[in-house]
């Protein structure tokens, strides 16, 4: 059986936002998801994150593409992951990375969901470090560097796991 990866997950979210399908959009998150937006406002559940964001397409992100990269993901459990992304909005394909996202992931019945979901406004430090030329290739260097001089030398004590 082919298991379902984060980086699936991610780029069904990335395609659902394009389309502007808030339904597409809301089967990405599970039924008790628990969402905070970029400017401090919770959403509670699937059927909530759904209805908000059916205005959101309609008017104020209208036409808009997601750009979501994983800076790290970890594998807490069988069926638990949690990822932090650099991620951006805009109208091309080249929309530069403005928010850093922490989303909790939970596989049911095969297939990675989001459980919950915290979007923050990136410093102008991160804003520089992660647009920098090739900004998902620095980002992917910048954890491993930093992740595995953090991680203990024993592996006995915990490890890094990539969920993808």
């Amino acid at each position: 059986m082919n298991e379902d990866s984060i980086d699936a997950c991610l780029g069904r979210i990335r395609a659902a936002w394009g389309a502007g399908d808030a339904h597409a959009y809301g089967q990405e998150f599970t039924e008790d998801a628990a969402y905070v937006i970029f400017l401090g406002d919770p959403l509670s559940g699937r059927d909530e994150l759904e209805r908000n964001h059916v205005p959101v397409f309609a008017r104020w992100q209208k036409g808009t593409r997601m750009r979501v990269e994983p800076i790290v993901t970890r594998r807490l459990g069988e069926d638990v992951s949690v990822g932090l992304t650099v991620g951006g909005i805009g109208k091309g394909d080249g929309s530069p990375f403005d928010k850093l996202q922490t989303y909790t992931f939970v596989l049911q019945e095969g297939r990675w969901r989001c459980s919950a979901f915290q979007n923050t406004r990136m410093s102008r430090g991160s804003k520089r470090t992660y647009n920098a030329r090739s900004g998902a290739f620095l980002a992917r260097l910048f954890s491993k560097l930093f992740y595995r001089s953090a991680m203990p030398a024993d592996p006995a004590k915990g490890s890094s796991h990539d969920a993808r």
